[in-house]
C-alpha cells in the first residue's frame, strides 16, 4: 500500500510537467532535431539562425545623412546604414548600422516624413555606398565600404538577409560564383565593392551591381598602402527560389537555392574593349522591353581621373549578356559622380522617362561641386531633356543620396551638400515628376492593404512567381492580348490600393498571370508637356517618336521595341501605340475623338522657321543689288573723272549719255531687234520718251488705235521717273546705300539691269 501510495504521488508530479514540455521546446534556441546519420543540413541552420538585433531603434531625427542603401517594396522605403551626423562639423563615428522606413501608402509633409527607426540589427556591418537588393518578400545587404575616421577593418564578406514577414536578419556566409555567359568566374568567393551602381529587377528574380571600387575599406586582408581597384565587371544575383538560363548550374530550370546564385559577368560584348572603362559613383536603370529580358543602362561614375560622358550610354541586353553603345541626342548633362536616377513609365508604355538629379563634380581637384540641376532622358528616342526648375523650392545641390519612385513621385533621402548648410532634417523630399515641380509633400494614391502585410507580401510574390514564368512574354514586346484588354478597360476608374496593385502599376500595366506587367512605381504618372515636344503623342503616351534619334547599330534597340499598352481615357477612348521594331516609325490611333489634336507648339515653331527663312533670302538678295549697284557706282565716278580730264571714255549704259549708233550696222542691229526692245532701247537714249501723252502700241495682241496717258501711259510715265531718278541719283554723286535698297530693292533692281 505504501508502494502504491509513492508511485501515485511521483505520476502527479511528471505529468504536469510532461505536457508543458512542448512549449519549453518551442522556446529553445534551436528546436530539438530528430537523430540522423550525416552532416546537419545547411539550409536547416539557416533557417533557424536566431534574430539578431539590439533593442536600440535606430534614430529619425540627425543633423545629416547620406550614402547610405535603400529598397523599395510595397509602399514602405527602407533605409539601411551609411553616414549620418548628429551635429553639425562632426567629422568622426559617421559610419551606422541605423535601418529605418518611410511609409508611402500615408500622405505626409517635407516637413514631418512618416518616418520610422526599427531595431538596429547587431549582425550586418556598418557600412555605406553599398546596395539593398529586394524580392517581393527579403531585402539582401551587398557591399560597401567600412569607416575610415575611425578606421575600421573590414570582415570578410557574407550576404546579410533581411525577411520582410519575420522581420529578421539571415547571414549567408562564404559565397562563391557560378559560371555562365560571358562569366567564366566559377567557385570563386565573393569579394564585397563599394560606390557600385546597384539595381534589383524582382520580376526575373535578380540583383545587378556595376563597377565600383575595392580597397582597404572593403576588402578583409587588403593593406592600406595597395591602391585601391576600379571594376568593371557587373556582377548578378538569382535570389532564391527564382530561375537563371544564363547560369550554367541553372540552366535546364532549376532555381537558385536559399543562399541565392552569383555570376560574374567580365566578358560581355563591349566589356572586354578599351572604350569600356571602369568606374564608380554611377547608376543603373532597368528598362522593360527591347529585349526578352529587358535592358540595363548605365549613367554617370567615373574613377579618381577619368569620367563617363553621358552622350554615349552603355546598354546591356539581360537576355543576352552582351553590353552595347548607344548614342544620345539633345543637350548632355555635364559629366559628375554620384547622382542618383529613377524612371517611370508612360500610362501606355510608349516612353520611359528617366529622371536624374543632382550628383557632383570633381573637376578641377580640390575645387568639387554639388549639381542641383534635374535632366529627363527619354526613351525610346534616347534624348535628354533639362528640367526648367526656376521660381521653384529647389534642394541644395547635392551627392550621395537615393532616389526612389512611387505613385508617380521621386522621393529624394539625404545626400552630402557640402558646408553651406548647418543641418538638414530631416533632409528628404519630394519631385512630382508628371508636372515637374518640387512639392511640399508627398501625395499616396496607393493606401496600404486592408488584409495585412502577410496579405500583401503573398500578393507581391504570386506576381513575382508569374513574372518569373512568363519572362519570355517580353520578348514579342508587346502586352497580352488579354493582359492589354483586361486592365485597359478599367483604367479610367482604376483605384490602387496595397492589395490590388502592390508592385504600383500603371493601370493598363498590371501584372498577371501571364504578364510581370510594367514598371513599378508609376501609377498616377503622365508624361510632362516638354517629353511630349520631343516625343509626340500626349499625356497618356502614343509617342510618335518609337526608335532612337542616333540610328541604333546593334543589340535590343536595333531590333526590339519597348513593350505598349492599350489606354482607356476617362471619355471612353482608346489610346494604342504601335511600331514596327527598329523602323523609328510609330502610329498613334485612337478613337471617339480621344486623339492628342494638332501640335501646336510645332505650328508655331514651323510659321517662325518659314518667316525666319524669308527674312534671310530677302536681306541675301538685297546684299546681291546694293553690291552691284555699288559697283556702278564706282565705275560711275571713275569714268565721270576720266570725262572731266578730257579722256576719251566707253559708254555705260544707263549712267551716262550715248550716242545715237552711227554705222549702218549698228543702225541694223538696232533695227532687227523686236518692236518692244527697240521702244526700250530708245527710252535709255532719250531718257523721256515715255515721259507722257500718247503712246503707240503695236505687236501681236496689241490694240490698235490712240489710248490716253491716264492708264498705260500714266503707269508707264511713273516706272520712267523711277528709273531715270535713279541714274540720276548715280549722275548726282549719292552713293547708294544698303539701307535704301532694302526701302526700295525695286529701284535698284532696274539700275543693275541695265548694266
Amino acid at each position: 500500500m505504501y508502494r502504491i501510495g509513492a508511485t501515485v504521488l511521483l505520476l502527479a508530479a511528471i505529468v504536469p510537467f510532461l505536457r508543458s514540455a512542448s512549449s519549453f521546446v518551442e522556446s529553445a534556441i534551436l528546436p530539438i532535431q530528430p537523430v540522423e546519420g550525416g552532416p546537419i543540413p545547411r539550409d536547416a541552420i539557416t533557417r533557424t539562425r536566431p534574430d539578431l538585433s539590439k533593442r536600440s531603434d535606430s534614430p529619425t531625427d540627425v543633423c545629416f545623412r547620406w550614402a547610405q542603401q535603400s529598397a523599395l517594396v510595397n509602399g514602405t522605403l527602407y533605409l539601411y546604414g551609411g553616414e549620418a551626423s548628429a551635429e553639425s562639423g562632426q567629422t568622426d563615428d559617421l559610419w551606422n548600422n541605423d535601418f529605418l522606413t518611410l511609409d508611402l501608402t500615408k500622405t505626409w509633409d517635407i516637413a514631418s516624413p512618416s518616418l520610422t527607426g526599427l531595431s538596429q540589427p547587431s549582425g550586418p556591418p556598418a557600412v555605406a555606398l553599398g546596395y539593398l537588393w529586394n524580392s517581393y518578400d527579403s531585402l539582401y545587404l551587398y557591399g560597401g565600404e567600412f569607416s575610415w575616421k575611425p578606421v575600421t577593418t573590414p570582415t570578410a564578406f557574407s550576404l546579410w538577409e533581411y525577411s520582410i514577414a519575420s522581420q529578421s536578419w539571415i547571414e549567408h556566409t562564404n559565397p562563391t560564383t557560378s559560371s555562365g555567359d560571358n562569366a567564366p568566374s566559377n567557385g570563386d568567393s565573393v569579394q564585397r565593392a563599394a560606390e557600385g551602381a546597384g539595381i534589383s529587377v524582382p520580376s526575373l528574380g535578380r540583383g545587378f551591381y556595376f563597377g565600383g571600387h575595392q580597397d582597404g575599406y572593403t576588402t578583409e586582408g587588403w593593406s592600406q598602402s595597395i591602391y585601391r581597384i576600379y571594376l568593371q565587371s557587373l556582377l548578378e544575383f538569382t535570389f532564391p527560389g527564382y530561375t537563371n538560363d544564363q547560369v550554367y548550374t541553372l540552366d535546364s530550370g532549376t532555381t537558385a537555392g536559399t543562399d541565392g546564385n552569383y555570376r560574374n559577368i567580365t566578358v560581355g560584348g563591349l566589356q572586354s574593349s578599351a572604350g569600356f572603362t571602369e568606374r564608380a559613383d554611377g547608376v543603373l536603370i532597368y528598362v522593360p522591353g527591347f529585349g526578352e529580358q529587358g535592358i540595363l543602362l548605365a549613367l554617370a561614375g567615373g574613377t579618381n581621373t577619368t569620367y563617363t560622358q553621358m552622350n554615349n550610354i552603355d546598354v546591356y541586353d539581360i537576355a543576352n549578356s552582351t553590353w552595347y553603345k548607344q548614342s544620345t541626342s539633345g543637350s548632355v548633362p555635364n559629366i559628375r559622380v554620384n547622382p542618383c536616377a529613377v524612371m517611370a513609365a508612360a500610362p501606355d508604355g510608349s516612353s520611359y522617362n528617366i529622371y536624374m538629379f543632382g550628383g557632383q563634380s570633381l573637376q578641377p581637384a580640390g575645387a568639387q561641386n554639388e549639381y542641383e540641376d534635374m535632366w529627363i532622358l527619354t526613351l525610346p528616342s534616347f534624348t535628354w531633356i533639362e528640367v526648367d526648375q526656376s521660381n521653384q523650392s529647389v534642394p541644395y545641390g547635392r551627392s550621395g543620396h537615393t532616389c526612389n519612385v512611387w505613385d508617380g513621385q521621386m522621393i529624394v533621402v539625404g545626400g552630402y551638400v557640402g558646408t553651406e548648410l548647418s543641418c538638414e532634417t530631416p533632409g528628404i523630399y519630394v519631385f512630382d515628376m508628371s508636372n515637374l515641380q518640387w512639392v511640399q509633400q508627398f501625395t499616396a494614391l496607393s493606401p496600404g492593404t486592408d488584409t495585412g502585410s502577410s496579405d500583401s507580401t503573398s500578393s507581391s510574390s504570386s506576381s513575382g512567381a508569374s513574372a518569373s514564368a512568363s519572362s519570355g512574354s517580353g520578348s514579342t514586346g508587346t502586352a497580352t492580348a488579354k493582359g492589354s484588354s483586361s486592365t485597359s478597360s478599367a483604367s479610367s476608374d482604376f483605384n490602387s490600393t496595397g492589395s490590388n496593385n502592390p508592385l504600383n502599376q500603371q493601370p493598363a500595366q498590371l501584372a498577371n498571370g501571364t504578364s510581370p506587367g510594367g514598371m513599378e512605381g508609376s501609377y498616377g504618372y503622365t508624361v510632362p508637356q516638354v517629353v511630349i515636344d520631343i516625343i509626340g503623342g500626349n499625356a497618356s503616351g502614343g509617342a510618335t517618336v518609337t526608335a532612337p534619334v542616333e540610328t541604333a547599330t546593334g543589340g535590343p534597340l536595333a531590333t526590339g521595341k519597348p513593350i505598349t499598352y492599350t489606354v482607356t481615357q476617362p471619355n471612353g477612348a482608346t489610346v494604342t501605340e504601335t511600331s514596327t521594331p527598329g523602323s523609328g516609325t510609330g502610329t498613334s490611333t485612337s478613337s471617339s475623338g480621344g486623339g492628342g489634336g494638332p501640335n501646336i507648339a510645332a505650328i508655331v515653331v514651323g510659321v517662325i522657321c518659314g518667316i525666319l527663312f524669308f527674312v534671310v533670302c530677302y536681306l541675301a538678295f538685297c546684299a546681291y543689288v546694293y553690291r552691284k549697284q555699288l559697283q556702278l557706282y564706282k565705275q560711275h565716278v571713275e569714268m565721270s573723272q576720266r570725262q572731266a580730264r578730257g579722256e576719251k571714255v566707253p559708254a555705260i549704259p544707263g549712267l551716262l549719255g550715248t550716242d545715237s549708233p552711227k554705222s549702218s550696222s549698228d543702225r541694223a542691229r538696232l533695227g532687227a531687234q523686236p518692236a518692244w526692245v527697240q521702244s526700250e532701247s530708245a527710252s535709255q537714249r532719250t531718257g523721256g520718251a515715255y515721259s507722257g501723252g500718247q503712246t503707240s502700241s503695236s505687236g501681236p495682241g496689241a490694240a490698235s488705235g490712240n489710248t490716253s496717258g491716264g492708264s498705260a501711259g500714266g503707269y508707264q510715265s511713273v516706272r520712267r521717273e523711277s528709273d531715270q531718278s535713279s541714274t540720276n541719283d548715280l549722275m548726282d554723286g549719292h552713293e547708294p546705300t544698303f539701307v535704301g535698297v532694302l526701302l526700295n530693292p525695286r529701284r535698284s533692281l532696274r539700275v543693275v539691269n541695265r548694266d
